[in-house]
């Protein structure tokens, strides 16, 4: 399902009308097929043209496009260490697959990235939505404590104005492309962030059995894996809050299970323990939330002693 992407050219020099022929009275069809090539450009990361960014051509609003990611500022590719499914090749083609998941706040996009060798990697392309299609409840609780890096934009959020409701559109994507990076390198069960342009975050896709993996709320694991599951989120909860943050809206709707792995998704709204006055019970809702889900399919979970384990001192 690799796509592949070619480009040929030739040496063909035809005169246009009114221009000198400089071909010494040979026309264009005299010249040596020895002089007529067709090539096929190779891009790496360290040997994109000298004169700027390769421009893509034109295409269709949903088609196909060069890949951005060394366009893209260092701080908003992937952490290190790179795992090897990620393809770098400036060469590469980026292809819309089509829709996922919708939601109030963004939608989920399958994106193949394929390079001109053939290899490939089907991503999740996470997009949040424009200011006039999106619908942010409860933000002010979620972002109390959170700073915009510039005082025009700190002004333009106090102010409520245009491009402060811009700014903010733009934090969600930036807080979750931040929480990615952060929980991926501290060996969190996070997708890894391959790249962040604007308010697309391309992401990798957790599958099961070659599909999308499914959310927890859809499943009835086996009383082993129930509880072996149970482990995994305690321990992963535990290391966010040793982190200072908390997920902030942790159910078994945003938790991918990727067989006997689980995979926490969707982090834009994650706060800060510190910073935010109401993390307290962020935190508190996130383990209440976990636990009864493991109730209702029989595993004894309290939500008090988890919270009372995992609440930095």
């Amino acid at each position: 399902m690799h796509a592949q992407h070619q480009d040929h050219a030739s040496t063909r020099n035809t005169p246009r009308p009114n221009e000198r022929d400089t071909t010494n009275g040979h026309g264009a069809d005299d010249i040596d097929p020895f002089f007529v090539f067709d090539f096929v450009p190779v891009y790496g990361p360290d040997d994109r043209p000298a004169d700027g960014p390769r421009q893509a051509p034109p295409a269709e609003p949903d088609g196909p496009r060069f890949t951005t990611y060394w366009d893209v500022e260092k701080g908003c590719r992937g952490p290190d260490p790179l795992p090897d499914w990620v393809v770098t090749d400036a060469g590469a083609i980026d292809t819309e697959l089509g829709i996922l998941k919708t939601g109030k706040e963004a939608d989920v996009f399958l994106l193949e990235r394929a390079a001109p060798d053939g290899t490939g990697v089907v991503m999740a392309a996470k997009r949040y939505r424009d200011l006039d299609h999106r619908s942010f409840r409860r933000s002010a609780a979620y972002t109390d404590g959170r700073i915009a890096r510039r005082s025009r934009d700190r002004r333009a959020l106090s102010r409520k104005s245009d491009w402060g409701r811009t700014v903010a559109a733009g934090q969600w994507a930036i807080a979750e492309w931040d929480a990615l990076c952060r929980y991926w390198s501290a060996g969190l069960p996070v997708p890894y962030p391959v790249q962040i342009d604007g308010t697309e975050i391309l992401m990798e896709l957790i599958e099961h059995d070659g599909a999308p993996a499914p959310r927890l709320a859809q499943l009835s694991p086996d009383p082993g894996l129930l509880e072996e599951y149970f482990v995994q989120l305690r321990t992963a909860i535990s290391v966010m809050a040793a982190e200072g943050v908390a997920h902030g809206d942790l159910s078994a709707y945003n938790i991918l299970a990727a067989g006997e792995r689980l995979v926490i998704i969707d982090l834009p709204q994650v706060v800060d323990l510190v910073a935010n006055p109401h993390a307290t019970e962020f935190l508190m809702r996130d383990c209440r939330n976990v636990c009864s889900w493991f109730q209702a399919r029989g595993l004894d979970a309290d939500p008090v002693a988890l919270f009372e384990e995992v609440a930095p001192v």
